[in-house]
């Protein structure tokens, strides 16, 4: 039998202090963990999270298609601050012609990625690409260049990671381009393309340069951003 031994205090209690050791384990005030972000010196774990998008460009511009990787390194993970963020990027592709500089990009945007902060400046670069010999159509969509391409498929995937939000329309747009599209799916003329969804005989919109405005009643609109010379 344990010896129990009572203790009595015989003064009044006039001031007491907390074991921080015991504060610490409190389930109503736990330790704040230590938030990782991304920086150049973190090192590359043994498994990485990636995502292969497939480029096909025109034959002209390249007989085979391009396949770009983006492998995301997940930063604290399983705590309320868990983030999805680029670390490397590889394209391969059978076609050998722009080996070389596809290598040297590949390699640049690997260090920005890895070297953290805002990347997001990297589509905008690559759209500014201009191709000397004029750029090239693909999927109803006017294309600069080939390095133009590749920032769209940037741009696609930190929109899915959340580095990015979508170029989305707003409600009413939305509403606006549906009652268009109706419209137009009752004209006699109306035909759509299988590739881009949109109208055989719609033209280059000056906005988001897609091959989607149509001209009804006097009136062109665009019916993949909206935009309308009629207001």
């Amino acid at each position: 039998m344990t010896d129990m031994t009572t203790i009595k205090i015989a003064n009044k209690i006039v001031g007491y202090s907390v074991n921080k050791a015991e504060a610490d384990k409190d389930p109503a005030n736990p330790p704040v963990a230590e938030i990782v972000q991304m920086h150049e010196a973190l090192k590359r774990p043994d498994k990485l999270i990636g995502s292969t998008y497939k480029l096909k460009t025109p034959e002209h511009v390249s007989d085979h298609a391009l396949y770009i990787t983006i492998n995301d390194i997940v930063l604290n993970e399983g705590t309320n601050h868990e983030i999805r963020r680029p670390f490397e990027v590889f394209i391969n592709s059978k076609n050998m012609d722009h080996f070389q500089w596809i290598v040297a990009l590949t390699r640049i945007m690997s260090a920005v990625f890895r070297k953290g902060g805002d990347v997001t400046f990297l589509v905008e670069e690559l759209r500014s690409v201009f191709d000397p010999s004029g750029g090239y159509w693909n999927k109803g969509k006017f294309v600069p260049s080939l390095v133009a391409e590749i920032g769209d498929v940037i741009e696609e995937h930190l929109i899915g990671i959340g580095m990015l939000r979508g170029p989305e329309p707003d409600v009413a747009t939305e509403e606006y381009i549906e009652l268009k599209k109706e419209e137009y799916l009752k004209t006699s003329d109306a035909k759509l393309d299988d590739d881009t969804g949109f109208p055989t005989s719609a033209t280059t919109c000056s906005k988001c340069s897609v091959k989607a405005t149509i001209l009804m009643d006097g009136c062109s609109t665009c019916l993949n951003c909206g935009e309308s010379k009629c207001g």
